[in-house]
C-alpha cells in the first residue's frame, strides 16, 4: 500500500451520504451478497413456515369433494319445442348463468335438505374443524363482540358472506342454517364454454359428499321437469280463459261487418261493390258512344262539304264510291254515267259534238248527274240524323256516369270504415284459431312432459380426500415461509446502517482503511498449540455468540490483560498484522518526524480502542521502538484498569504537579513498553482543560526526548471533547470503530463537525469483526472472502520461524 500520496494536511473531503447509493441499475452482485447474509434467516422462517404447514395438516380434518354433471340438452324436448307455446332457446351464456343460480337458490338447497334431513344431521350441521378455524372463530367473535349488534332476520341468511357465514345465532331455525350452510358449501360451475354444469359438494364425511351431490342432481332434474309441467299448466289455464274472450270478440267483430254492409248497402257481385260495376259499365258505354259519335259527326261533315261543292265536283269525289257499297243506287248511277260519258266522247271523236246522239248522250249524262247529286243529299241528311242521335246518346251516358260516380264514391268513403271492421274481424278470428291451437298442444303437453336436462355424470364415493393436499400445504408453506425469511432479512438489510467492510470506510466517510481487527476470544486450554503458545486462527475465528456471552459476564483481570497483550502473545496472527499495516500507515505519513505522537480514539465507547491503543503500543515495543502508552482517558480509565495497573499517581498528577513521565511511568519487562496509568480522582470534570494545557504539552515534550512512539488512548469522541482538547498534541490519529455497530452516519456527522481532528486521522481500522460473517459482506473477489486463506498463512510462517529458531 502507498502512502505518499496521503500527507496529513490534505484528506479526503467527506462524501455526500447519498454518494454510495448513487447507482441507476441493480447490482446482482449485492443481491447475492444480502441473499448469502440472511440465509439463515430466510431457512430459519422456512423451518417455521414448513412446521407451521405440517401443524395445519395433523389440526385439520380431511374434507372429500363429491361431483356429478348435468347437461344442458335442447334435442331432449325437441319434439315437445315443436309444439310447445313457450320455447326458450338456450343459445347464450346468460342462460347457462341462470341454471347456476338456481342451482344454487334457496329453495333448491331446501328440497335436498327435507329430503335428506341434513338439518338433523350432526355430521353436516356440527363437521369437525380446523384449529386453525377455531382461531380465526375466536378472533372473529372477539371482533364481533366489539362492534355494536344488529338485528338480522332469517331472510338475511343467504346474503351473509364468508367472513359470517358461523355467526347465524341460535334464533335461526336449524334448516335455515342447514340452506344456507348447503348453499356456501356447494360448487356450481360451468365447465369450459359448453353446456356442461358440474356440481360439488365437499364435507369431512365421503358418503355424506356423495349422497348431497346426488340429492342436488336429482332435485335440479326433478325441478326442471315440475317448472315445465308447471309452465304448461299454467299455460293451458290462462290460454282456456282467453279463448271464451277471443271467440265473443271474434263473432262481434264479424256480425258487425255483415250489419255494417248491409246499412250502407255495399252489395258486392264477384268480389266487386255493385255501384262499382255499374260504374265500369257506364263508363265503357260511354266510350264507345264517344266513338260512335265522332265516326258519324266526321261523315256528316264530309257529305256535307261534298254536296255544298256542287254536282260536278260531288260526282268526281273519290270518297263518295269508297264509302258506298256497290250495290248502292249511286255506285250504280255512277257506272251509267261513266258508260254514256264513254259513248259521247266515242261519237263526238267520230261524228262531232253537233251530232244528234252526241246531243242526246249529253242531255242523259245531264240526267244522270242531277240523280247521282240528290242521292247524295238524301245520305247528307240521312248521316247527320245519325249523327245527332249519336251525340244525344253521348250526352245521356255522360250524365249516368256522373250520377253513378257519385254513388260510387260515397260506396268508397263506406268501404274504408267496411276495410277496417273487416281487418279487425280478421285478426280476432285468426288470433281465436291461434290461440287455440296453442291450447290444443298445450293441453297435450301435460300429459307428456319432458325435461331439458340429463345428468351425464353420476356422483360417486370419493377414494381419496381432497384437502387438506400434503404436497400443496407443504409447498406453500414453505413458499410462505422463504417470503416471510425475505421479508425479515430485507428488514434487516434496510436496518443496515453500520461499517461492514472497508469500502464502507473509504466511501462512507473518506477515510483510509488500516484493516480488520477480529474478534478476541478466550484463549483457554483448547486455544493452545504444541508450542505453547496461544493459537491464534481459534482467537481470530471466534463467534459472535461467545463474544456476547463473554461480555455479560464480568472478566478476569488475567483475561483482560492477556486480551491487551494479543500482539505480545500471537504476533503472526491477523490481529497484529492490521496493526503493522496501520504503524506502516503513520510512518509514511510522518515521514521525518523523530517522536510520533499517535492518538487511538473512537466514536462511542465500548468499541475496543484501548484494547487497540494497547495492543499497537505493545506491537510497537515488542519490534525494539522505544514507545509509551498513556491513558488519556482521564474520566473512564479503562486502559489501566485492563492492564491491571493499580497506582497512586498517573497521569493527571504529573502534569499537574510538572513532573516528568520517569516518576510515574510503568515498565513491561517483556516488551519495555512503558505506560503511563491514569487514576481516577473523584469526579473531576475539567479532563478537556488538563489535556489541552502548558503542562501537558510539557509533558508530551519531555517524552518525546525518550520515546519514538507515543501512543495516547483517548476519550471517545461522541460523549466528551477531551480528544478535541488533546488534538493539537496529536501527529496522527488512528480511528477504531465496532464492526457492525457503529453508525455509519454517526461517524460522517462527528468527522463533518471537527475538521481538525478529521484532518489528523491517519486511517480507521474495524474492529471485533466475525471473519465468518465478513465473508458474506465482501464483494465476489474480495479480501474479505479469503480471510481464512491468509489465517493459515500467517500460522505457517510463524510456524517455519519458530522451527528454524530452534
Amino acid at each position: 500500500m502507498n502512502y505518499a500520496n496521503f500527507p496529513v494536511e490534505k484528506r479526503t473531503p467527506l462524501p455526500a451520504s447519498s454518494a454510495a447509493n448513487a447507482e441507476d441499475f441493480i447490482d446482482i452482485e449485492r443481491l447475492l451478497g444480502m441473499a448469502a447474509r440472511q440465509a439463515k434467516v430466510v431457512a430459519a422462517c422456512a423451518v417455521i413456515g414448513l412446521f407451521l404447514g405440517v401443524l395445519y395438516l395433523q389440526t385439520t380434518p380431511p374434507t372429500y369433494v363429491a361431483t356429478s354433471s348435468v347437461l344442458i340438452d335442447e334435442g331432449l324436448n325437441k319434439v315437445v319445442d315443436d309444439i310447445s307455446a313457450a320455447s326458450v332457446s338456450m343459445q347464450t351464456d346468460s342462460a347457462v348463468l341462470s341454471q347456476i343460480e338456481i342451482l344454487q337458490s334457496a329453495r333448491l338447497a331446501g328440497v335436498v335438505v327435507d329430503k335428506l334431513k341434513l338439518d338433523q344431521n350432526d355430521a353436516f350441521m356440527n363437521p369437525p374443524t380446523s384449529a386453525l378455524s377455531k382461531v380465526a372463530g375466536f378472533v372473529r367473535g372477539i371482533i364481533q363482540s366489539v362492534r355494536p349488534k344488529r338485528a338480522a332476520s332469517t331472510t338475511d341468511v343467504t346474503q351473509l358472506d364468508a367472513a359470517t357465514r358461523d355467526a347465524i345465532t341460535a334464533s335461526s331455525s336449524p334448516r335455515d342454517y342447514a340452506i344456507f350452510k348447503l348453499q356456501n358449501q356447494l360448487d356450481a360451475e360451468r365447465i369450459g364454454r359448453s353446456f356442461v354444469i358440474s356440481i360439488s359438494f365437499q364435507a369431512t364425511d365421503p358418503a355424506l359428499a356423495t349422497a348431497i351431490t346426488k340429492a342436488y342432481a336429482d332435485a335440479y332434474l326433478a325441478d326442471q321437469l315440475d317448472a315445465s309441467f308447471d309452465a304448461t299448466e299454467r299455460a293451458a289455464v290462462w290460454l282456456q280463459g282467453r279463448l271464451t274472450e277471443l271467440r265473443e270478440s271474434s263473432q262481434a267483430a264479424a256480425l258487425a261487418v255483415e250489419k255494417f254492409r248491409a246499412e250502407h248497402g255495399l252489395a258486392v257481385n264477384d268480389g266487386q261493390l255493385i255501384s262499382d260495376k255499374q260504374l265500369s259499365d257506364l263508363n265503357t258505354q260511354l266510350i264507345v258512344a264517344q266513338a260512335d259519335t265522332a265516326r258519324a259527326g266526321a261523315r256528316y261533315q264530309q257529305y256535307k262539304s261534298i254536296v255544298e261543292s256542287g254536282s260536278d265536283n260531288a260526282f268526281k269525289d273519290a270518297a263518295i264510291s269508297n264509302d258506298q257499297p256497290s250495290s248502292s243506287v249511286i255506285t250504280t248511277l255512277k257506272n251509267r254515267y261513266l258508260t254514256v260519258a264513254k259513248r259521247q266522247q266515242d261519237v263526238e271523236a267520230n261524228f262531232g259534238p253537233q251530232h244528234p246522239q252526241a246531243v242526246a248522250l249529253a242531255k242523259e249524262k245531264a240526267d244522270i248527274s242531277a240523280q247521282i247529286f240528290g242521292e247524295l243529299k238524301q245520305l247528307t241528311e240521312s248521316y247527320r240524323n245519325e249523327y245527332e242521335v249519336a251525340l244525344a246518346r253521348e250526352t245521356a251516358l255522360r250524365a249516368n256516369v256522373a250520377l253513378a260516380a257519385g254513388k260510387s264514391s260515397i260506396d268508397n268513403q263506406s268501404q274504408v270504415k267496411l276495410r277496417e271492421l273487416e281487418q279487425k274481424a280478421t285478426a280476432l278470428s285468426t288470433l281465436y284459431q291461434t290461440f287455440l291451437n296453442r291450447y290444443e298442444e298445450a293441453a297435450q303437453q301435460q300429459s307428456f312432459p319432458v325435461g331439458k336436462i340429463r345428468v351425464i355424470s353420476d356422483a360417486t364415493m370419493p377414494q381419496s380426500a381432497a384437502t387438506p393436499r400434503t404436497a400443496i400445504v407443504l409447498g406453500l408453506s414453505l413458499a410462505l415461509g422463504i417470503m416471510m425469511g425475505a421479508g425479515v432479512g430485507g428488514l434487516n438489510e434496510f436496518r443496515e446502517r453500520f461499517f461492514r467492510t472497508g469500502e464502507d470506510v473509504r466511501d462512507r466517510v473518506g477515510l483510509r482503511f488500516l484493516g480488520y481487527l477480529p474478534v478476541i476470544g478466550k484463549a483457554g486450554k483448547d486455544d493452545q498449540r504444541d508450542d505453547g503458545q496461544p493459537d491464534v486462527k481459534a482467537a481470530e475465528t471466534r463467534t459472535a455468540k461467545s463474544s456476547k456471552s463473554q461480555s455479560s459476564k464480568t472478566l478476569s483481570a488475567a483475561e483482560k490483560r492477556a486480551r491487551m497483550r494479543v500482539t505480545v502473545d500471537a504476533p503472526a496472527s491477523m490481529f497484529s498484522e492490521t496493526l503493522r499495516n496501520a504503524k506502516i500507515a503513520f510512518d509514511v505519513v510522518m515521514e521525518g518526524q523523530g517522536s510520533r505522537v499517535i492518538g487511538v480514539i473512537s466514536v462511542l465507547p465500548g468499541e475496543g480502542k484501548s484494547t487497540v491503543a494497547a495492543n499497537l503500543a505493545g506491537l510497537l515495543a515488542a519490534n525494539g521502538s522505544k514507545t509509551l502508552l498513556i491513558d488519556g482517558d482521564l474520566r473512564n480509565p479503562g486502559l489501566s484498569r485492563s492492564l491491571g495497573m493499580e497506582a497512586e499517581q498517573g497521569l493527571m498528577e504529573a502534569v499537574v504537579s510538572g513532573r516528568t513521565w520517569q516518576s510515574v511511568g510503568k515498565i513491561d519487562r517483556q516488551t519495555k513498553l512503558a505506560i503511563i496509568p491514569a487514576v481516577l480522582r473523584g469526579h473531576f470534570s475539567h479532563t478537556s482543560e488538563l489535556l489541552s494545557s502548558a503542562g501537558m504539552r510539557r509533558f508530551i515534550d519531555n517524552a518525546k526526548e525518550t520515546f519514538e512512539y507515543i501512543i495516547v488512548d483517548l476519550p471517545p469522541l461522541g460523549p466528551v471533547v477531551d480528544a478535541k482538547a488533546f488534538a493539537p498534541l496529536v501527529d496522527g490519529f488512528v480511528l477504531v470503530a465496532e464492526w457492525g455497530r457503529t453508525p455509519r452516519a454517526m461517524v460522517q456527522s462527528v468527522l463533518s463537525s471537527e475538521p481538525y481532528i478529521a484532518k489528523k486521522i491517519v486511517g480507521a481500522v474495524l474492529n471485533k469483526v466475525e471473519l465468518k460473517k465478513l465473508a458474506k459482506y465482501g464483494s465476489i473477489g474480495g479480501s474479505e472472502r479469503f480471510f481464512d486463506k491468509y489465517s493459515s498463512y500467517y500460522l505457517e510462517k510463524s510456524e517455519a520461524r519458530t522451527k528454524a529458531a530452534a
